[in-house]
């Protein structure tokens, strides 16, 4: 295994990166066309079924996070076989968890657009997107099993090629079936899922293209060998616990700012616009810690895995002050470009502090998790963010006499929280490296 450099880390988190920031164009894509249609009620109803589709997907976000981490300990212990196995083994969970979302979808769209208070005009445009979006779950849920796969390998630039593809697919079937169609928001959706049918194509196209022909031609016994399976559940279900604390606390977080007033919600809206941009950046080097963390763990090689700690954290750390210092400058001039609203952009102006240091005081966690994820120690994903949830309500409730400033000051304690409880056993961590074979799911 050869020594990590500064270039290597760069060289792998590029693509990434850029890969991050095309994922929001689905959403952008399929309001911006409905947009331009004049069509207000249906773009209210894309809009609201982005959110829902983003919030039940991504709840199944464990399964591009897990495969990376078992991955990349596999191409680190040189188990060429367990590599091929794992694909095929994460894909039958993928897909089957996608049909089953299929199957279900008719109990669910219905409950949670309910959950949502759709306004009525809004109602039919809201489920005919949300409903056409559903005929893609398998085709997601199995193409975050195959850029999670990419990952895990470092291959960043194939994964890259397939969000490029798929995001030039939806956008070319959007315009095809709205704008020339006529088909409205069902055919924003059905373009949409569509495209998720070609991205799973591609990615598997990119798995051929690693593996050689026939990759799939793997004994059963290898590929459902009890406890590789019950490995890959394991992991997965800790992940997914640590992500749905997650999204209900950035849900609360919306809560407490809706609590206060249309506009300190308004603003906490435009200011997350710069949260989200600085997390999908920096999160290309924690990605990167995750394929090479995981890599060194199965080489056995603490030395490896403490470098490749050190470096992604180098570069996140520079990411994440010129972050903070570019929302601080830039931010009076970018907010009235987000929203024309006097209130809401001074508003948004006077909480900007607080926004900027979110990438500082987010970058730690950030970067552990990618940490612990290449680890495949979903067990203790799974209670940092329990523990910060827990930590992050009780302060909110303890703040809620400051307005909006606790509001934020809540946030802004939470990240804390969840480095401090991640940070907590990163020693352990360190200590059981090379102490036993690869295996410390």
């Amino acid at each position: 295994m050869s020594q990590l450099t500064r270039g290597m880390v760069f060289a792998q988190a590029w693509p990434i990166i850029l890969g991050q920031a095309l994922v929001p164009l689905v959403g952008v894509v399929d309001a911006t066309v409905i947009g331009r249609t004049g069509d207000a009620a249906a773009l209210a109803g894309v809009a609201l079924g982005v959110t829902t589709v983003n919030l039940i997907f991504w709840a199944f976000g464990f399964l591009r996070m897990g495969v990376t981490g078992l991955t990349a300990q596999a191409l680190g212990a040189g188990d060429g076989e367990e590599l091929r196995a794992l694909l095929v083994r994460a894909l039958f969970l993928g897909l089957g968890l996608g049909v089953a979302l299929l199957l279900v979808s008719p109990a669910i769209v219905p409950l949670a657009l309910s959950l949502m208070h759709v306004p009525a005009p809004a109602a039919d445009a809201a489920y005919g997107f949300t409903t056409a979006r559903f005929y893609g779950a398998p085709a997601a849920l199995g193409f975050y099993v195959l850029n999670g796969w990419l990952l895990g390998l470092g291959r960043t630039r194939l994964a890259l090629a397939c969000q490029i593809v798929f995001n030039g697919v939806n956008i070319t079937l959007d315009v095809l079936l709205v704008g020339a169609l006529g088909l409205g928001a069902r055919g924003a959706g059905i373009g949409t899922s569509l495209a998720e049918w070609v991205a799973l194509a591609i990615g598997l196209w990119a798995a051929r293209r690693v593996l050689g022909p026939g990759w799939w031609r793997i004994e059963r016994r290898m590929v459902f060998d009890p406890r590789a399976f019950r490995r890959l559940l394991a992991i997965n279900a800790d992940i997914m616990i640590r992500t749905v604390a997650l999204l209900l606390l950035f849900t609360w977080f919306a809560r407490a700012g809706a609590r206060l007033g249309t506009v300190p919600l308004a603003a906490n809206h435009v200011l997350m616009l710069f949260v989200s941009m600085s997390a999908f950046v920096l999160d290309g080097f924690a990605f990167t810690a995750e394929a090479r963390v995981g890599a060194a763990i199965g080489a056995g090689s603490r030395a490896g895995m403490l470098r490749a700690a050190r470096l992604t954290g180098e570069f996140s750390l520079v990411g994440a002050l010129l972050f903070a210092a570019g929302i601080a400058v830039t931010g009076p001039w970018l907010i009235p470009l987000v929203t024309r609203d006097p209130a809401v952009q001074a508003q948004a102006i006077a909480l900007l502090p607080y926004c900027a240091l979110v990438p500082l005081l987010g970058m730690p966690s950030w970067l552990l998790d990618g940490i612990f994820i290449g680890a495949t120690q979903g067990a203790t994903l799974r209670n940092a963010a329990i523990v910060t949830l827990g930590l992050y309500l009780a302060t909110d409730m303890i703040l809620r006499g400051q307005g909006e400033a606790g509001v934020w000051i809540a946030l802004l304690a939470s990240y804390l929280y969840r480095a401090a409880a991640l940070g907590v056993a990163l020693p352990r961590l360190v200590g059981r490296v090379g102490a036993s074979p690869a295996r410390y799911g």
